[in-house]
């Protein structure tokens, strides 16, 4: 009864997809898929070696809050899923396409969607959740340990699972129903971004007014200009991340959007499977901005190779990992959720 009610952009996009396992459009560009499956070989790699190697470095990172680390911990696991599972499916699908091996192909590309699907949509919503997370440590102060408790977080991190999951799930009976999904939750992800950001923003700029006149007025102020300043490279450092995987989603984004009004050709689905590589790209990219951003992270990815190059290092990993479950924060860490 859905694909009866079908409006000629939805058509369209159905179309596409079940041209994208024909031989109606592969001929004339099977070199490129080669070449694209050698490119998403070497993404698969850099995900895993490098999100793994982040996982492993934040568990050394005791100076954060648990639920603002149980959010980019769940950041990069959907990157790491990204190059252990998504990107091992595109290449599987662009050799299948390569060699004409439709059948294949089919189960591939349903496998590649779902996994896709589920994975963008949990990181699009973690980003998002830890934008909201930096604006609730500005706006609640002291009360940020009591009221965004990791218990609360792991909740919220579940149900963005579940939900991406079941929606992704949604394909094998309607393909539209993703459609749907994330043209409900992309508007709603980045407005949210947005307006925390903004939010941030300008609470700063009204915290920098205060601190300039209680030193104008020489009174003690309440406001500690270096918790805001650690809280601003907080921030700053997750505004990267966010960036960057809007401009990695854009282009797929507006190709996606062209597929529902162009005629589909070879060219045309080659173009979108290089926008998709694009968005794999992302997960590649993070881990590079986690160590460029965040100095925390960057010295325990040190201390995590060093300990990798020498021959105890399970026994090293375990020692460690006693040592920040019993060691406490010091100072001057530029994570400080306490924006007070």
């Amino acid at each position: 009864m859905a694909l009866t009610n079908l409006t000629a952009g939805e058509k369209q996009i159905e179309t596409f997809r079940q041209l994208r396992c024909s031989a109606a459009w592969a001929g004339g560009i099977h070199e490129h898929f080669k070449y694209l499956s050698a490119f998403n070989i070497f993404l698969s790699i850099t995900a895993a070696l490098g999100n793994t190697l982040i996982l492993v470095a934040l568990r050394k990172v005791s100076c954060l809050h648990p639920s603002s680390k149980l959010l980019f911990r769940c950041l990069a696991t959907t990157d790491l899923c990204v190059g252990l599972i998504t990107e091992p499916l595109s290449v599987i699908y662009s050799m299948s396409v390569a060699q004409e091996k439709w059948k294949l192909c089919r189960y591939t590309l349903s496998s590649l969607v779902i996994t896709g699907y589920t994975l963008c949509s949990v990181s699009l919503l973690t980003m998002t959740a830890i934008s909201v997370d930096r604006l609730l440590a500005l706006l609640l102060g002291l009360r940020y340990r009591q009221i965004v408790t990791e218990r609360r977080t792991y909740v919220i991190v579940v149900i963005f699972w579940i939900m991406s999951a079941v929606a992704s799930i949604f394909y094998l009976l309607n393909p539209l129903i993703p459609t749907w999904y994330g043209r409900l939750v992309i508007p709603l992800c980045l407005v949210t971004s947005i307006a925390s950001y903004a939010k941030i923003f300008l609470n700063l700029r009204h915290h920098q007014t205060q601190v300039q006149s209680h030193f104008q007025q020489e009174q003690p102020g309440q406001i500690n200009p270096l918790n805001i300043e650690r809280y601003r490279k907080a921030v700053s450092s997750a505004l990267w991340v966010q960036c960057t995987l809007v401009a990695c989603y854009s282009p797929f984004s507006i190709v996606r959007a062209l597929v529902r009004y162009r005629k589909t050709t070879s060219w045309s689905v080659l173009i979108f499977e290089l926008a998709t590589t694009l968005v794999y790209l992302n997960s590649s990219l993070n881990p590079i901005l986690y160590c460029w951003k965040i100095s925390e992270v960057k010295q325990a990815v040190k201390e995590t190779i060093r300990e990798a190059e020498s021959p105890p290092f399970v026994s090293s990993l375990l020692i460690s990992h006693f040592r920040v479950k019993l060691g406490a924060c010091g100072p001057g860490t530029g994570w400080s959720n306490t924006a007070h």
